[in-house]
């Protein structure tokens, strides 16, 4: 009868076991990186450039939402000089400089001093058809020259009876209430016009103020 083999089995060694296990891990490891290249090609971007992108994406989109990125816009406008316009042609809008804008959005007006003159006393006569009397003090205003006032100042005598006369044809009724009063203002002014038109050629006064206004 044969002898059985009765010795033990050996024992792996210890470091045949780790690096058995070393060459397992980096086979894996390189399949798992070959099959990442196979489904996603080698030129994966790095973290650091996809922070980039983002940052310069939004910086992008805040420049177009202020006005747009720089070196766009409107083109330059070649601008003429003001010598080389032909007769009746204006300079463009966006060559004009902001004080030469106001002035030809806002035309200028030529403006006229108004002058006042008021008569040196009060005028007082009798109402017609009453015995109650109507005492007024009267002023003129013009915005022509001094040349009125002047002929207002000469001819004050004829002036004075001419508006006497006028406020004797009005009643009582007729120098009440406040529209009496511009009607009666608009009454004395055409008739000093006339008068004075009649000795100088020329009226000039264009309102009269009734200063004062009494019926006694």
């Amino acid at each position: 009868m044969a002898d059985e083999n009765t010795d033990p089995p050996k024992k792996k060694s210890p470091i045949m076991l780790i690096l058995a296990g070393v060459f397992g891990g980096i086979i894996l490891v390189g399949g798992g990186l070959g099959a990442g290249y196979f489904l996603f090609g080698g030129n994966q971007p790095l973290p650091e450039d996809i922070a980039n992108d983002i940052i310069a994406s939004k910086a992008a989109g805040e420049a177009a939402a202020e006005g747009g990125v720089e070196g766009e816009g409107e083109p330059e406008i070649d601008c003429p000089v003001e010598e080389e316009l032909e007769e009746g042609e204006e300079m463009p809008e966006e060559c004009m400089g902001p004080e030469e804008k106001v002035s030809k959005e806002v035309p200028s007006e030529e403006l006229f001093e108004t002058m006042y003159y008021e008569f040196p006393a009060t005028l007082t006569t009798n109402l017609k058809g009453s015995r109650r009397f109507l005492q007024v003090g009267i002023g003129i205003s013009t915005q022509y020259d001094e040349t009125v006032i002047e002929n207002i100042e000469a001819h004050m005598p004829a002036l004075t009876a001419e508006i006497l006369a006028t406020l004797s044809d009005y009643t009582e009724e007729e120098v009440a209430g406040r529209e009496a009063r511009f009607a009666l203002a608009e009454d004395l002014r055409t008739t000093m016009n006339t008068t004075l038109t009649g000795l100088e050629g020329f009226g000039g006064i264009e309102k009269v103020h009734l200063t004062s206004y009494v019926m006694q």
